[in-house]
């Protein structure tokens, strides 16, 4: 029979709605469904309207699974996903699926803040089971965002927004988080994006400064180099933290450009000094992560004409463990180019003595937590003395960081740290200052930048 003349099967009007309403790979409703479910609700307590809560979903890390094993993978984790909410969500509530790994909820009952939380508490812990892929299990969070009706919307469209809102600040503040849709989280999400906005401009027109803190060896105080240090003093925001922002271009995705941006201006301007001085700069997360990182960095010193040799890197713990192997790639073509790397904020992280072992570092920093201790707790002392030994015996230089006075840094130099950095040697400055810092500070300087 040609297929021009088989028989067509009609199609009811119900059919063609309930396929219109439902997600093809779940079966589960979709946003349409959502929409026609919250306004059920609208009309029946329009006389009265009590509160109920809608609620947003997202699965954290699913791109990269759905990456790694493939999108069959993929969509077998999220039917599991569907089948489980299905399974567990409470009478009259309604779960959909919405765009890729995003599903929803409509909750009549829940009224307020503390349910809404205490729904997404048990969600949470329903989807952390593992996923079962046939020869594998993989295990996965989930970040959450509520809001509840009428105080966070009365329409659909303004109270879904309002749940993706919630949704956004819970990814902002890490996996599996929980947020319910207040005017407060509203107005600290438009300062984000306002800031983000900012940033990017400040970023654009180059108006990210480099400050220098020196590092001195602490047998005579003498400066050995300078620690570079990302400032930002916006014309209408005023001072804004380096521990603000540069979390903030790491977030969203544009760290590289801000740090290649920061990285230039402070070799120009390291190359006013003594030969013999080092540019420590620190590298994110986000850029151990990057296989780009070690030509990115190398490209910037050659067009800038600044030795590698000169340049120090520091990295902390947490960042290497993001992606071990290409961490310890990017390491090691720096440091076959003659860049030094430094293990920042030692002692703070989960497993220092087996990153030791397993990368290549040339110094550490002995965490500020540490040294503004040392004279008044005995535990801290002695962990520093560990450090100290431990660090000779594998030929690692030592910097403690954050030292305020003159008995921190006496006590230090006893024990045999070789170098520090501290508001006692010198707090940051551009490099208008930074030169004449050197010339006040550092013997024959004069000579020295000249040769």
């Amino acid at each position: 029979m040609m297929l021009a003349d088989m028989p067509l099967v009609p199609v009811s009007q119900n059919e063609l709605q309930t396929m219109a309403y439902t997600d093809p790979l779940t079966g589960l409703g979709n946003r349409y469904r959502m929409r026609d479910r919250v306004a059920q609700i609208s009309a029946e307590r329009a006389s009265d309207p009590a509160p109920f809560a809608i609620g947003i979903a997202n699965l954290d890390s699913f791109k990269p699974i759905n990456d790694l094993f493939g999108s069959s993978a993929g969509d077998e984790i999220l039917c599991q996903v569907a089948h489980r909410l299905k399974a567990c969500i409470p009478d009259g509530a309604l779960v959909t699926r919405h765009d890729g790994d995003e599903f929803a909820f409509v909750l009549p009952l829940v009224f307020e803040r503390a349910g809404a939380e205490k729904f997404g508490q048990m969600i949470r812990e329903v989807l952390s089971a593992p996923y079962d892929l046939g020869d594998r299990n993989v295990r996965l969070s989930a970040s959450f965002g509520f809001a509840i009706y009428p105080f966070a919307g009365e329409e659909f469209d303004e109270l879904l927004k309002s749940a993706e809102t919630a949704l956004y600040r819970s990814k902002r503040r890490g996996r599996g988080q929980i947020t319910v849709y207040s005017r407060e989280i509203a107005q600290e999400m438009k300062r984000a994006t306002q800031l983000e906005q900012a940033l990017r401009n400040a970023i654009i027109s180059d108006a990210i400064d480099v400050h220098f803190q020196p590092i001195v060896s602490l047998a005579n105080s003498q400066v050995v180099g300078f620690e570079a240090l990302a400032r930002w003093n916006d014309a209408d925001l005023g001072f804004v933290s380096p521990g603000v922002f540069v979390p903030l271009a790491e977030e969203r995705g544009f760290i590289d450009a801000l740090s290649e941006a920061l990285l230039r201006k402070a070799a120009e301007a390291a190359l006013s000094w003594p030969r013999e001085l080092f540019l420590s700069f620190n590298l994110s997360s986000a850029q151990l992560m990057d296989p780009g990182t070690s030509s990115s960095v190398l490209s910037i010193l050659g067009r800038v004409g600044f030795d590698p040799h000169r340049l120090e890197l520091e990295i902390t713990e947490t960042a290497v463990m993001g992606s071990a192997d290409t961490a310890n790639r990017i390491i090691a073509d720096l440091r076959q180019a003659g860049v030094r790397i430094s293990l920042d904020d030692f002692g703070t992280g989960q497993s220092s003595l087996g990153r030791l072992r397993d990368f290549m570092f040339d110094k550490i920093k002995i965490d500020r937590a540490f040294v503004s201790r040392i004279n008044s707790d005995r535990a801290s002392e002695h962990i520093i003395k560990a450090i100290l030994t431990m660090c000779e015996g594998l030929d690692l230089e030592v910097v403690a960081e954050g030292i305020e006075d003159y008995a921190e840094a006496t006590k230090l130099r006893a024990l045999g740290c070789g170098m520090g950095q501290g508001y006692h040697f010198g707090k940051p400055a551009d490099s208008i200052a930074t030169l004449r810092y050197l010339h006040e500070n550092y013997y024959d300087s004069s000579e020295r930048v000249s040769a």
